[in-house]
């Protein structure tokens, strides 16, 4: 059996994911917990929610510490926030992958290391940042070396869409956009989806690729004047309630896609790589494609796993203690 080398996670809002690894970043096991929101509870007090926190670690690691002795670990995500652990600051952009790995901050004496976000000033000179994706940009770079040559495009599909801009390796800067929440909201709290078939119902793929094409047949429409057709269509009998949330996927989704390519034209020379759950990138692409924009896909916990490790490699070599 191979012998584990670190644990890495990713401790988000909702979820918490641990993978026991060997040195090489080889998942050999893996444990599921309450997310940071969860751990946390009605807990205002730090010293009171760092206690939750060690004691949800101590308790989910405990039989792998117990295998093979104390384990370093790293982790990402809204751990590191201010309803995590410990507050990680982020990083300014333009940031190299060392830095990031550099600005981790430990806890448990140094056993856990936690890894902090990025922050820039995006195409709209306004303040963005990221949390947790920056494992899946480290990830990235480190599974396909062509990333770190010139300028590349990331795309890291989800409730908030990360737009990344690379430049030889560095993280010049990103653009949000909250296409996955807006489309959960509407689906959820709105008349134009009257009957939503839930997070893992089969998309309608027919649907989907009509709501592209309408949005891409007058690009330059303000989307507040096609959202209405969600409901519209079905009135006039052109959709059925079931696919009416596949075309509200299709119409936001080509937004999101047409107004990052026109933002950020000047940095695209090259596919767009997708970064993610397979099932959305698959859409992403094909929104790319419709618009003449070739796209490569990656998994994204396959990326955030590879970010973790490069993490974990470095620190091992030269271990900074921040925090407490």
């Amino acid at each position: 059996m191979d012998e584990a080398g670190f644990i890495a996670g990713d401790w988000g809002t909702s979820h918490l994911r641990l993978v026991l690894c060997n040195a090489h970043g080889d998942a050999l096991d893996s444990r599921t917990g309450p997310g940071a929101a969860q751990t946390r509870g009605l807990d205002t007090g730090t010293q009171d929610a760092a206690a939750r926190f060690t004691d949800t670690f101590a308790s989910l690691t405990a039989r792998w510490q117990a295998s093979y002795g104390v384990l370093p670990a790293v982790l990402s995500g809204m751990v590191g926030s201010t309803i995590g652990w410990i507050q990680a600051p982020y990083v300014a952009c333009p940031a190299e992958p060392g830095q990031i790995a550099d600005a981790c901050v430990a806890v448990r004496d140094g056993q856990v290391h936690i890894v902090p976000g990025l922050s820039c000033r995006n195409r709209f000179d306004a303040p963005d940042f990221l949390r947790g994706e920056e494992t899946q940009i480290l990830g990235a770079l480190q599974l396909d070396a062509a990333l770190r040559r010139g300028s590349q495009i990331l795309c890291l599909p989800g409730t908030h869409t990360k737009w990344v801009v690379l430049e030889a390796g560095l993280v010049r800067e990103f653009l949000t956009a909250p296409t996955g929440e807006v489309f959960a909201l509407l689906r959820d709290h709105s008349v134009l989806v009257r009957n939503p078939l839930g997070p893992a119902a089969e998309i309608d793929a027919d649907a989907f690729t009509d709501g592209l094409a309408h949005f891409n047949d007058a690009p330059h429409a303000q989307l507040l004047h096609r959202l209405f057709e969600c409901r519209s269509r079905q009135l006039g009998g052109e959709i059925t309630a079931a696919a009416a949330e596949a075309y509200l996927s299709g119409l936001l989704i080509a937004s999101d896609v047409h107004g990052a390519l026109r933002l950020l034209s000047d940095s695209i020379a090259a596919p767009v790589v997708l970064v993610g759950a397979p099932p959305l990138t698959r859409l992403y692409a094909s929104a790319l494609g419709a618009n003449g924009c070739e796209a490569l896909e990656m998994d994204g916990d396959q990326a955030s796993l590879a970010g973790l490790t490069y993490v974990q490699q470095r620190l091992s070599q030269t271990v900074i203690v921040h925090g407490v």
